[in-house]
């Protein structure tokens, strides 16, 4: 009978709110009179919204007695409009040189919208993603969005459970430049060892930033070293915060999977709760503070029991454990007409905890007989034992700076301090070597990566200069530090006694030791110049040069030209050359520990050395130094008819001198075979320049907004095609003559290839009617070759995911949206778990492993008129 009446309730007041509605109708313009494709109109006050067709006309059912209409478009100023005239006709003027401008990656011009630009740049609107689709962190939201951006969970990979590895264009997470505000980013401190993406690789923990903070986020699909520094090989990634005043919003979102493979009667599992508040005020003339607290709390998922031909040799397999809870802040304090002080960061803070592999009573001898398992006890675990691996992480960065026009510049001066930290520890565990006196959880320690930003930026435009130029100077100062720290003593230590002969250290994650303790740091300075000419309305020139100083290996120098031709006001040419670098990040330089792989069923202690360590000093491993690369862009933007717009830009990346992880050297190596014997561990890998790579690729964006009945279709196709060779044969030092096989073999090079599937691509159908939308999204992941331990290939097919989502408007501030991602409950293709990376029938690959997921959202919307 409640639920009756409050189905009932709710129905009255939309239907209510319904009869009280007029339709609004209006032409969206530029300054020339051309219509406006695209721009977002709002009703103030509400959640109620659409977007202009390819005539730039409207429809929108109001929801307030004296609505008002707020119009937006990149590159034009936001305007706010009355409706008391009827049908409107709103001329928006387009972003000029002021201290509000868009900020477009890519460009230092900020009188340059993201049509102008002569590289390929996508513009992703999150509060649109997020109130449509499943996805909530920001890795996942952009996998299943961004076609070139790839991203996956893992599983028994230690760290990386807890951090996903991202990338652009198939190459390595470290390739990739992230900006907050258009300021770089600190990198997380985990290196990743494990996994298809991202192996040997650091990164930038996106999902540290929680979307409800994030107005839009950019992504530059271009080289862009010269421009921005070190990691921008593959693009950057600039994520925008949120600017809104006086503007309420709340967001409660649940989801979970059905547990198709559970070994239990459970049906659903990874239960996937979200919370977050946004609010921001205004501050003097122009001014805002704006605020986002957000938690996020993830479960479990297991997937140990699914169809495989030789048993398993995991109990626990599946999604990580997470808890979230995040602060963020922006905000723009005027001083005077001319200046302002910025301040924005946030703190994340993340626990969790990821499933190892299970230590079963028994394992069998060299003759196939069962033995009591050396690396558990009988007493303490009478029926074996499945570790957890825990992790404590702290991230936390904030920049602080003043803006303002200067005799004609635009000066910008900022300080940002980001840090990453990242404490171990190990659960349901034991040291071997002490037996049934054993503790059962240790802190393993762990590690922090901190980095401090001093910059300066000058730009000024000319516009009695030709058509135009606009010109960019200025410096970077940058000091990192990075630090290993030991976990307790259990964690890693052998104990002399009758044990003595067995593995040492906490079963699941050996703890760093007190010799694997390093405090590093270095310092950076750079300087660059750029600038943009307008040779003619049509024909756009821009270059950059950038020098380095890095004070641990030295110096580099590189280059980027540009042009964009308009060949009519619908149709443009661009393309771009450019040359890049990326520096080994101190985790790589100095990162060394011992950890736990399984081989076949078969447990081994691997020794990750440092790079001037004494078993890569043995093999003459060289010092590490810098990524160069050469890349080309060329494609075209446009739009036919005024109904389809479109852009299409094919890529090339050359890099020369890779950082990888390599293979693994036994202890009978006759070169190192006695070091490793003395450090009591089975295998040893390390860092090196490597390889050079080529990646060839195309990227396409098409999307059209037509009428369809009385509501309004939107459809995006957009899909990537990459493929990556490695260039010749890996270089390895005189020592390693012959054994290039085991120092950079088959399997490695298929881990570095499948960064990326050979194609994505990604079919969005988005309808809405008055109160009512749907979104239906198909995406096409292709095939991915992995080897296994055995060197079998495992092919994982190309695979298809459906993602479904209906919402609807119960008031004018309430949303209920439900819906379903991968709604057919597609998995990758599975293969022998006893050989595979981590233990489980398929690898972190594609579009994830957990199957059909469920989710139900309330999104919240009030401002102040």
């Amino acid at each position: 009978m409640r639920n009756s009446l409050l189905v009932t309730s709710i129905c009255l007041v939309s239907g209510v709110a319904w009869g009280q509605s007029t339709t609004l109708t209006g032409q969206v313009q530029d300054a020339a009179g051309q219509p406006v494709i695209g721009a977002t109109v709002v009703e103030k006050g509400t959640n109620n919204g659409t977007s202009t067709g390819p005539d730039g006309r409207f429809s929108l059912r109001a929801r307030t007695a004296q609505p008002r209409l707020v119009i937006s478009s990149l590159g034009y100023s936001t305007q706010e409009v009355g409706t008391e005239g009827g049908a409107v006709t709103v001329k928006l003027a387009e972003s000029s040189t002021s201290l509000d401008a868009v900020q477009v990656v890519g460009s230092r011009s900020q009188n340059r919208s993201v049509t102008d630009s002569p590289s390929p740049v996508d513009i992703i609107d999150v509060r649109e993603v997020t109130a449509k689709t499943g996805q909530l962190d920001v890795n996942q939201l952009l996998q299943f969005v961004a076609p070139s951006f790839n991203s996956n969970r893992q599983t028994g990979a230690d760290g990386a459970d807890h951090v996903d590895p991202a990338s652009l264009r198939g190459l390595g997470p470290d390739q990739t430049l992230v900006l907050v505000n258009g300021k770089r980013w600190h990198q997380s401190a985990l290196v990743n060892l494990f996994g298809s993406r991202g192996r040997g690789n650091t990164g930038t923990d996106l999902n540290t930033i929680p979307a409800a903070s994030i107005e839009r986020i950019e992504i530059l699909r271009d080289g862009a070293s010269a421009q921005y520094g070190s990691d921008a090989i593959a693009g950057v990634i600039n994520i925008v915060l949120k600017t809104s005043v006086n503007e309420l919003t709340a967001n409660v979102n649940y989801g979970a999977y059905d547990a198709k493979y559970r070994f239990d009667d459970k049906k659903f599992d990874g239960g996937n709760f979200n919370a977050n508040l946004n609010y921001g005020v205004g501050v003097g003339k122009g001014g805002f503070v704006n605020a986002t607290v957000d938690f996020n709390q993830r479960q479990h998922t297991q997937r140990a029991n699914v169809p495989a031909p030789d048993g398993i040799q995991r109990r626990e397999y599946g999604d990580p454990k997470a808890s979230n809870a995040s602060a963020y802040l922006n905000s723009k304090l005027p001083i005077n007409e001319n200046i302002y002080a910025y301040v924005f960061g946030g703190v994340n803070i993340r626990k969790g905890d990821a499933y190892a592999y299970t230590r079963f009573p028994t394992v069998t001898d060299d003759n196939g007989n069962p033995i009591p398992n050396p690396r558990s006890n009988p007493t303490l675990y009478p029926n074996g034992f499945d570790p957890i691996i825990t992790s404590d992480l702290t991230d936390a960065h904030g920049a602080v700076g003043v803006r303002g026009t200067f005799g004609g510049f635009d000066v910008d001066l900022s300080n940002g301090f980001g840090s990453n930290r990242f404490h171990y520890g190990v659960d349901n565990t034991l040291n071997a070597t002490l037996g049934a006196a054993s503790p059962t959880s240790f802190d393993a320690g762990g590690f922090q990566l901190q980095q401090n930003v001093v910059n300066l930026n000058l730009s000024r435009n000319y516009k009695t200069v030709l058509q135009g130029l606009n010109v960019a100077i200025g410096s970077e100062y940058r000091r990192e530090w990075y630090q290993i720290f030991a976990g307790e003593e259990g964690s890693y230590r052998k104990y002399p006694g009758p044990l003595s002969d067995r593995a040492a250290g906490s079963q699941g994650f050996p703890g760093f030791q007190p010799r694997n303790e390093v405090k590093a740091s270095r310092d950076n300075i750079g300087v660059y110049a750029d600038a943009e000419l307008d040779v003619t309305k049509a024909f756009l020139l821009a270059g950059a040069v950038r020098f380095e100083n890095y004070s641990d290996f030295g110096s580099s120098v590189t280059g980027k030209l540009a042009t964009r031709l308009k060949l009519s006001e619908t149709f443009s040419l661009r393309g771009t050359v450019s040359t890049g670098f990326r520096a080994p990040s101190l985790a790589q330089i100095n990162f060394n520990t011992v950890f736990t792989n399984v081989v076949g069923g078969k447990p081994v202690d691997i020794l990750l050395d440092r790079n001037n360590g004494p078993v890569s000093k043995a093999l003459g491993i060289p010092a590490l130094t810098q990524e160069r690369s050469q890349s080309a862009s060329v494609g075209f933007t446009g739009r036919a008819g005024s109904v389809l717009s479109f852009t299409v830009d094919g890529y090339y990346i050359h890099i020369k001198d890779r950082i990888v992880l390599t293979g693994t050297f036994a202890d009978d190596d006759p070169e190192i075979g006695t070091i490793l014997q003395g450090l009591n561990v089975g295998q040893a890998q390390f860092f090196a320049n490597a390889v050079s790579t080529d990646t060839w690729g195309l990227d396409a964006v098409l999307a059209n907004t037509l009428g369809v009945g009385a509501g309004r279709l939107t459809t995006t196709l957009a899909a990537n095609l990459n493929r990556l060779l490695i260039v010749g044969k890996a270089k390895t030092t005189p020592l390693l003559t012959g054994k290039e096989e085991i120092f950079f073999g088959e399997r490695e090079r298929a881990f570095v290839k499948a960064s990326a599937p050979p194609y994505k691509v990604n079919l969005t159908f988005d309808y809405s009617l008055g109160r009512f939308g749907a979104l239906v999204r198909l995406v096409q992941f292709g095939h991915v070759l992995l080897y296994d331990y055995n060197g079998d290939p495992n092919k994982y097919r190309d695979r298809l995911t459906t993602d479904v989502a209906l919402s609807y408007a119960l008031t004018n501030q309430l949303r209920l949206s439900v819906g379903s991602s991968n709604i057919f409950n597609v998995y990758p293709s599975f293969f022998n778990p006893q050989a595979t990376e981590n233990g489980g029938a398929w690898d972190a690959v594609q579009m994830g492993s957990n199957g059909r997921f469920y989710f139900a959202k309330l999104q919240f919307r009030v401002s102040k008129q």
